[in-house]
């Protein structure tokens, strides 16, 4: 029987097997779907499609700089007892490398690895280590100097908060001293032309209603916006908030005494936005224990 594509994804879909495997296992088998599944299973294949709808929140975030290009990648799992794993670890470290040839995180998965796709190698190594793993997002970042930093390292160049900050001008340890800033005051944007219009209005009109509570005139409650309007761009703003360093500057500041101009920054830290369910210590150790 002729093993089309659409028979491959089809045993992909039901199993969560990499290409190949599934290619492997209906050649193995004649076409025979169940037959297939059935041969996944035998090889320990066929684990990842069990731990596909499990939330995964833990994990590690790497970069990789090349010169004035560099990339941080998100990877997760459902434990930080993987983030600590020298095979998951290693594995994230190899995605991040191929991640600096690509644009966007569906290239990155679609990007081979050792000849594998990326997404085939996370399967794989779903069904190996027996927890649910997610490619989660990735962002470029380019400039004459780039720096990085990671916070909480698990080991070189990944750990719970990376960190690459673009500049000209200026030098390394000014560049790394920015970087640890990104990496405490989390800023929403470079800079107020940056900032989310979105995020600004809804400010705005909440304090526009903390104003009117007040009960004062309208043209003392028109300064009031005002002057918080500016503390909160002035907070959520890389360039507008008071560098970890010496609270006296402004990190704008600070880099116009460094003979620096920052032109970019990324900050992702390991499972923000990610609703995660509670759970508690003893329950998640008898589940890893039973292998679920």
């Amino acid at each position: 029987m002729a093993i089309t594509a659409k028979l491959v994804k089809e045993l992909r879909d039901k199993t969560g097997a990499g290409m190949m495997d599934a290619k492997k296992a209906l050649t193995e088998t004649d076409g025979d779907m169940d037959a297939a599944i059935d041969w996944l299973r035998t090889k320990g294949l066929a684990k990842a499609a069990k731990k596909s709808g499990r939330t995964a929140a833990e994990g590690l975030v790497a970069i990789a700089v090349d010169g004035g290009k560099a990339v941080a990648v998100e990877v997760n799992s459902e434990t930080d007892f993987v983030a600590k794993n020298a095979e998951f670890q290693a594995m994230v470290g190899e995605i991040a490398k191929v991640a600096l040839a690509v644009d966007d995180v569906e290239s990155l998965r679609a990007a081979d690895l050792g000849g594998r796709t990326v997404a085939d190698t996370l399967t794989d190594k779903i069904a190996t280590i027996g927890e649910n793993m997610t490619l989660r997002r990735m962002a470029r970042i380019e400039g004459d100097t780039v720096v990085s930093y990671i916070h909480n390292a698990a080991t070189a160049g990944m750990g719970n908060i990376g960190v690459l900050v673009a500049m000209a001008g200026g030098d390394e340890a000014f560049g790394r001293q920015v970087a640890m800033h990104v990496a405490a005051a989390n800023p929403a944007s470079l800079s107020e032309a940056d900032i989310d219009p979105a995020v600004v209005e809804k400010e705005r009109q909440v304090q526009i209603e903390i104003a009117r509570e007040s009960g004062k005139p309208e043209q003392v409650i028109e300064k009031m916006i005002e002057g918080r309007m500016k503390k909160f761009l002035s907070e959520v703003t890389l360039l507008g908030q008071a560098f970890v360093v010496n609270p006296d500057l402004t990190v704008a500041a600070a880099a116009r005494e460094a003979g620096a101009t920052i032109t970019g920054f990324v900050r992702f830290e390991v499972g923000e936005g990610i609703e995660k369910e509670e759970e508690d210590f003893a329950a998640e150790v008898a589940k890893a224990a039973q292998g679920v």
